[in-house]
């Protein structure tokens, strides 16, 4: 056999065995390994600011954080979605949600121990994004505790968002967007379209709450400009909050609400 074979031989085969070994070997530093639909899952625990963390990677991208004590596991981590959270107390509750995207579910599992009058749709089109969840972002134990998913106070649904709004006849007081999807942050439900099938699904106090991923500013912020300007037209107030202002070109979790009620939130962030 030719050297220049011989040699193509041996690299494939230390390849495979290096990707055999992978998952053994992340297991060992305390990685856990999983397959999903977008591509190879990490989930690692670390520590920030004296919390223990958990984290959801997926194909290099960070998808979810979620705490992991017994004290604060259902808490939520990241800033937008405490500003999700604002914006329902501000409401004063809402009796239904549909939250688009599930990941590490932390917006319902929120929603779920705080808002114990609250019934949680959640859409999450990857099933082993489901199951990730439950073993390691404390779905099942939501479920031990709060009784949800017996009670019908949450219903998980493995579909695609877009599809399962346009087929759904449901009305709900709040639909949360916290689905990625690359240079289109918010995907087919930023468009003319999506924004009016959006209305549709809301009750008529409804609000609609979106994580807007891309600078405030620049040639990248073209995204938020047409974001803006198809909900200006869709909803009567539109606000947005941002994550880094002083950062107007950096990529940051940009908060977008939008209703047609008036909303206690500061008048600095409203766009309409």
């Amino acid at each position: 056999m030719p050297k220049p074979l011989i040699a193509l031989f041996v690299f494939v085969c230390t390849l495979d065995l290096v990707i055999l070994a992978l998952p053994w070997l992340l297991a060992r530093r305390g990685v856990l390994l999983r397959r999903t639909k977008f591509g190879p899952a990490l989930v690692f625990d670390s520590e920030a600011n004296g919390h223990s963390l958990r984290l959801l990677n997926v194909r290099g991208t960070f998808q979810s954080l979620s705490y992991t004590s017994d004290d604060d596991w259902h808490e939520l981590v990241t800033l937008y979605h405490q500003y999700f959270a604002e914006v329902v107390d501000i409401a004063g509750g809402v009796g239904s949600a549909c939250v688009i995207g599930g990941g590490g579910f932390s917006f319902p599992k929120w929603l779920v121990a705080h808002c114990p009058r609250t019934e949680v749709d959640v859409v999450e089109v990857d099933p082993a994004i489901i199951r990730i969840a439950r073993e390691s972002f404390f779905l099942d134990r939501l479920e031990d505790e709060f009784h949800a998913e017996r009670d019908g106070r949450l219903r998980i649904a493995c579909a695609d968002g877009w599809e399962f709004l346009r087929q759904s006849d449901r009305r709900w007081d709040l639909v949360v967007n916290d689905a990625f999807s690359g240079k289109r942050p918010l995907g087919p439900m930023g468009t003319e379209e999506g924004a009016r099938i959006i209305h549709e699904h809301l009750s008529d106090d409804g609000i609609y709450l979106a994580n807007l991923i891309c600078p405030l500013e620049g040639r990248r912020s073209r995204p938020l400009d047409e974001t803006l300007r198809v909900f200006g037209r869709e909803f009567s107030r539109l606000y947005l909050i941002p994550e880094r202002p002083e950062e107007p070109r950096k990529d940051g979790d940009n908060v977008l609400v939008a209703s047609d009620r008036a909303l206690g939130i500061s008048e600095r962030y409203r766009v309409r």
